[in-house]
């Protein structure tokens, strides 16, 4: 009985040494590896990092693609503005040309060789007459800018690229025009010529008389606080009506 218990404690023990000996072995030689559910934690911590990132930089690219967008959207809307301008310039004419039964018509033109069109009258009218057709572009066009730069004096820093097209158009076509009428070189269809005929002042005077108001605007829109250009360029305009009754 005796010696059978002292076998049973002897097999316990070296089952207990050996059993030791195999975990210390096992912590000495072998990595320790995570659990199953330990890798999924890192990867569902992964996946929750990535995820704001993915938004920003979708955020970013559709940032980028919006202004790129926009620009190219803002450079058809200016020229559209500057389109209108011309159309108003025109409509001027035609205007006047209908009011005074001036039998209006489109006329194939050339400025030193580069083909054009203008809308021509009949030949007969009153100086009174051809003076109101032939500065009735140019009252349109004051008239867009006064307007413009009144309601909107800082219209520069505004997201306005239909306005600045038109108020460009007006600048530009007005400078335009006083540089054929300085040079007095053009078609005999040109505005300034026909103010001047209907007039009777020199033609220079009258691209002077277009050009003040043109630099007077562009002064406003870069400088919207000087108040000076602004009176300077209402009296130039209002001066253009009037030369009507001379």
């Amino acid at each position: 009985m005796v010696s059978s218990i002292s076998g049973l404690r002897g097999g316990a023990e070296y089952a207990a040494r050996n059993l030791e000996r195999r975990i210390s072995n096992a912590c000495a030689t072998d990595e320790p590896r995570l659990p199953a559910w330990h890798w999924s934690a890192v990867l569902l911590c992964c996946v929750g990092l990535a995820l704001p990132t993915q938004p920003a930089a979708a955020q970013t690219r559709q940032g980028e693609s919006t202004r790129d967008g926009y620009g190219a959207a803002s450079v058809g809307i200016f020229l559209t503005g500057a389109v209108v301008g011309l159309l108003a310039h025109e409509g001027g004419h035609l205007l006047f040309d209908v009011a005074f039964d001036a039998d209006p018509r489109l006329e194939r033109v050339e400025f030193h060789g580069l083909p054009f069109f203008a809308i021509a009258h009949r030949p007969d009218l009153s100086p009174r007459r051809e003076f109101v057709i032939s500065s009735a572009g140019f009252w349109v066009q004051h008239a867009a800018s006064e307007w413009l730069l009144t309601r909107q004096p800082r219209l520069r820093g505004a997201r306005a690229p239909f306005k600045k097209g038109l108020l460009a158009f007006n600048v530009i076509a007005s400078a335009a025009y006083s540089g054929a009428a300085f040079a007095r070189t053009g078609p005999q269809q040109r505005d300034t010529f026909g103010m001047s005929q209907s007039a009777r002042i020199d033609e220079r005077w009258v691209g002077a008389l277009i050009l003040a108001p043109a630099v007077l605007d562009a002064w406003r829109y870069f400088d919207p606080d000087a108040r000076w250009p602004v009176w300077l360029s209402r009296g130039a305009k209002v001066f253009a009506v009037l030369l009507v009754l001379r």
